[in-house]
């Protein structure tokens, strides 16, 4: 199914993109990751810019989130329980509830950098508890907009080598490296998010 999802994007492009990472957003089995890294790939060939493809991956990812957390804040936990009755799903989504229960918002960041596969179901589990939209938004959107540019540059960068990058990021040195990318961009966001909160509440 990789194959044919990346197949597609000489012919659909960013609008691709857009759409796979909109429904990867809702925990649906799209390798939104590889795009973004391949597409980056394309970029370096020029089909399209870098700064066009981070874009259209970033409004696909807010995009996803907004709807899976606003869907489960409606729902509450009767979708959380259908969801969970397929006992694979139902093993990541207790992961990714005692992530949130445990970090809160940084969990949600964490969920769209290093433990990206968690992030639709932290999004979900997110609105089903009831957590703030303001901090929910603010923090998915700093780590989503890492997401974008790091696998978008990725890629652009390392096009001859996508079939090792792909590997290396599955692996346990892939992780480190996200982190230290995140690491930077935390300090930032901790610090806007708490005037942005200071200035809501006003």
């Amino acid at each position: 199914m990789t194959e044919t999802f990346l197949a597609l994007i000489p012919t659909y492009g960013l609008w691709l993109i857009f759409g796979c990472v909109t429904l990867s957003g809702l925990a649906l089995p799209v390798p939104s990751s590889m795009m973004v890294m391949v597409a980056g790939g394309f970029a370096a060939a020029e089909e399209f810019a870098l700064w066009q493809l981070v874009a259209f991956a970033y409004a696909g990812f807010a995009i996803g989130d907004q709807i899976a957390f606003w869907t489960a804040h409606r729902a509450g936990g009767p979708l959380i329980e259908r969801m969970g009755r397929s006992p694979g799903t139902a093993k990541v989504i207790g992961r990714a509830q005692r992530l949130v229960e445990r970090r809160g918002l940084a969990a949600v960041f964490l969920s769209r950098t290093v433990l990206s596969p968690l992030g639709p179901y932290v999004g979900y589990i997110s609105g089903a508890l009831g957590m703030s939209w303001v901090g929910f938004t603010l923090t998915a959107l700093g780590g989503g907009f890492l997401w974008s540019l790091g696998y978008a540059w990725l890629g652009f960068a390392f096009a001859d080598r996508i079939a090792q990058i792909a590997s290396l990021i599955s692996s346990s040195v892939g992780v480190v490296m996200a982190g230290a990318l995140a690491i930077g961009g935390l300090a930032w966001l901790i610090r806007n998010y708490r005037r942005a909160q200071s200035a809501f509440e006003e």
